[in-house]
C-alpha cells in the first residue's frame, strides 16, 4: 500500500514538472515573437497593426515557396526514362497466369453470371462474348448457342439446368437444352418467353408427317415435330394420370404410323372399350375388353409369331443366307395395368405372374422379331406394371404425374441421373397431352397431336384402300376366298357357321368346326355385335397381307 502511494506521488510530481516546462517554453516563445515584432517595427517604422500583418504575410509566402521547392525536388528525384517505366497494363498482365489471359477480352455477362453462380463453370472462368451467338425466335424465345470454357463440357451445364433457370428468372420447363455433335464445349440453350404450350400448335399435315425423319409423337416447345426414329427393335411405355390426354396422344401416334411407317400390322387391345375404335377397320386384330384372358391370348399369339420368326432367322444363319426381313407388327394396349392386376387366390396370382412373364418375353423379343409393343397406363405406380416388363422398354413417355417417385416408375429408377432430366410432376395438368419423352438417352418435352376426327377417318380410309390394292396382288388362298365372299355379300362380319360350308369345313360339332376353320384361315375367330363367333373383314384383310 505504501509503495503505491509513493508511485502516485512521483507521477504527480512529473506531471507538475511537465506543466512548468511547457509554460516556460510558451513564455519564451512569446518573448522571441515579441522581440522580432519590435525589431521589425523599429526597423521599418510601422505601427503595431501593420507590423503584425506584414510579418504574417511574409511567413505565408515563405511557406508556399518552400512547398513548391519540395515538389520540384521530388519530381526531379523520381524522374526515370520512359522506356524503363512498365505500364499498368503490363504489370497486370504479368501478374495474371497465362490461363487467365482470356478474361481480358469481352465476356457475355448474363451467361457468365448464370453459369458461375450455379457452379456450371468456375468462378475464375467466363463465357466469351465472341463465343456466343444469340437468336430471337419470333414469339417463342431467345436461343443462345455458345461455347463453355476449355476444360468444361455441355454436361456441366446440363447438370445445373434447374439452378440456371432460376438465375434466368424462369422455371426448368422454360429451358430447352441441346448439345452438339461437333464439340463437347458447344451448348444450345433456348429460353422461352412464356410457359411451354401456352398456345397450342396446329396439327401437322400429311406431308409434314411423311417428311419427318422417324415417327412423330407431338410438337416440341418450339413447334417442331418431335418423336422417335423408328419402332424397329424398340417398344414404348406411356404413363400418366387419368384425363391427361394419353388416348388422344396414342390416336395421333397411330395416325402417324399409318401415314409414315409404311406397310405394317396393327394389333389393338382397347381397355377403355372405345378409345381406339377409330382404327378397328385397319387392325389385324382388335379387341375391346378389360379381361386379362383376352390380353393373354393376344400376347401368346404374338409370342408364337415371334418364335416363328426367330426360327426363320436361325435357319437362314445356318444356311448362310441373308436374315429375312419381316413386316413390322405393332401391339398397342390401352389401360395395360388392368391386365396385370392380381386377385387374392393362388390361382389368380399364378395367372398374373404368367401374364407378366409372357409380356416380358414379348417386349424383349422386339429386338429381332420386328414385333413392337406400346403399353399405356393411368396408374404408373410401383406395382401397376411389373418391373420385369417395364425394364424392357427402350422408349418412355410420361405425362403429368403427382410426384417424382411416380415419374421414376414411368421413366426409370435412374432417370433423374441422366443428362438434363425434366420432372413430369412440374407439368401443367391443365394442358392435356403434354409429357416428357425419354428416348435414346435424351429428354424432350412434347405435346401430342389432337387430330380432328375427319382427318383420322381420312387416314383410315386411305389405309383400307391401300390394303385392297395389296390384296388383289396376294396369291389365292382360303383366306382370300373368305374375303372375296364377304365383299360380294357386302358384309363386314360373317359367322363361323356361314363361312365354314363355303370353305369345305363340314364338321357338325361347333367346337371342332371352329378350330378347323381358324387353322385354315390362320386367324382366330372374334365376336360380332350380337355375340356370335365369326370373322371381321378387316381382320381377314390384314391377315391376308401378313408375311408371318
Amino acid at each position: 500500500m505504501g509503495k503505491n502511494t509513493h508511485r502516485y506521488e512521483r507521477r504527480d510530481s512529473r506531471e507538475h514538472d511537465d506543466i512548468y516546462a511547457h509554460a516556460a517554453g510558451a513564455i519564451g516563445g512569446l518573448g522571441m515573437v515579441l522581440a522580432v515584432l519590435i525589431a521589425i517595427k523599429t526597423k521599418l517604422g510601422l505601427n503595431w497593426p501593420a507590423t503584425i500583418l506584414f510579418t504574417a504575410g511574409t511567413l505565408v509566402a515563405l511557406g508556399y515557396a518552400a512547398w513548391r521547392v519540395k515538389i520540384a525536388l521530388m519530381r526531379w528525384w523520381t524522374r526515370r526514362p520512359a522506356e524503363a517505366q512498365p505500364t499498368a497494363t503490363a504489370l497486370a498482365q504479368e501478374s495474371l497466369p497465362e490461363a487467365d489471359a482470356e478474361t481480358a477480352v469481352p465476356i457475355h455477362p448474363e451467361l457468365t453470371a448464370a453459369l458461375t453462380r450455379t457452379g456450371a463453370i468456375g468462378k475464375d472462368e467466363a463465357v466469351l462474348l465472341s463465343d456466343v451467338r444469340t437468336e430471337e425466335l419470333s414469339g417463342i424465345g431467345t436461343q443462345y448457342t455458345f461455347l463453355v470454357p476449355k476444360g468444361r463440357t455441355h454436361e456441366d451445364v446440363a447438370k445445373q439446368i434447374g439452378p440456371i433457370a432460376s438465375m434466368f428468372g424462369v422455371t426448368r420447363l422454360h429451358l430447352k437444352l441441346e448439345t452438339s455433335r461437333n464439340t463437347e464445349r458447344e451448348v444450345k440453350l433456348l429460353k422461352l418467353h412464356e410457359p411451354p404450350f401456352t398456345r397450342p400448335f396446329a396439327a401437322p399435315t400429311r406431308q409434314e408427317i411423311e417428311t419427318f425423319a422417324g415417327i412423330p409423337l407431338g410438337h416440341d416447345v418450339t413447334g417442331r415435330l418431335a418423336g422417335v426414329p423408328t419402332f424397329d427393335r424398340a417398344s414404348l411405355l406411356v404413363a400418366g394420370m387419368t384425363q391427361m390426354g394419353k388416348t388422344t396422344l396414342i390416336n395421333g401416334l397411330i395416325a402417324c404410323l399409318l401415314i409414315a411407317y409404311g406397310d405394317f400390322e396393327l394389333y389393338l387391345l382397347d381397355g377403355k372399350f372405345c378409345g381406339l375404335t377409330k382404327f378397328e377397320p385397319v387392325a389385324k386384330r382388335y379387341e375391346s375388353s378389360d379381361d386379362p384372358a383376352v390380353f393373354r391370348s393376344m400376347v401368346r399369339e404374338l409370342n408364337g409369331r415371334a418364335d416363328g420368326r426367330y426360327e426363320k432367322i436361325k435357319e437362314a444363319i445356318r444356311n448362310r443366307q441373308p436374315v429375312p426381313k419381316f413386316k413390322p407388327v405393332i401391339f398397342i394396349v390401352d389401360e395395360a395395368a388392368d391386365f396385370f392386376a392380381s386377385g387374392a387366390t393362388n390361382e389368380e396370382k399364378d395367372q398374373a405372374r404368367q401374364i407378366a412373364e409372357d409380356t416380358r418375353s414379348l417386349v424383349s423379343k422386339s429386338l429381332e422379331s420386328g414385333i413392337s409393343s406400346v403399353l399405356m397406363t393411368q396408374r404408373p405406380s410401383t406395382n401397376a406394371i411389373p418391373v420385369v416388363v417395364r425394364d424392357q422398354f427402350l422408349y418412355r413417355l410420361c405425362l403429368y404425374v403427382a410426384s417424382s417417385g411416380t415419374a421414376k416408375v414411368a421413366l426409370g429408377d435412374t432417370y433423374f441421373e441422366t443428362v438434363a432430366p425434366i420432372n413430369p410432376a412440374l407439368l401443367d395438368p391443365k394442358i392435356k397431352g403434354q409429357g416428357v419423352l425419354f428416348a435414346n438417352g435424351a429428354s424432350t418435352l412434347i405435346r401430342g397431336f389432337d387430330f380432328p376426327d375427319e382427318f383420322i377417318w381420312g387416314v383410315v380410309d386411305g389405309a383400307q384402300a391401300q390394303q385392297q390394292v395389296m390384296l388383289k396382288k396376294a396369291p389365292e388362298s382360303p383366306l382370300k376366298q373368305a374375303i372375296e365372299l364377304m365383299q360380294s355379300k357386302g358384309v363386314d362380319f360373317i359367322t363361323s357357321a356361314d363361312l365354314a360350308p363355303f370353305l369345305g369345313v363340314v364338321e357338325a360339332d361347333p367346337t371342332d368346326r371352329g378350330k378347323k376353320l381358324s387353322k385354315l384361315l390362320g386367324v382366330p375367330a372374334g365376336r360380332g355385335a350380337k355375340g356370335a363367333r365369326g370373322y371381321h373383314l378387316a381382320a381377314l384383310t390384314t391377315a391376308a397381307m401378313s408375311d408371318s
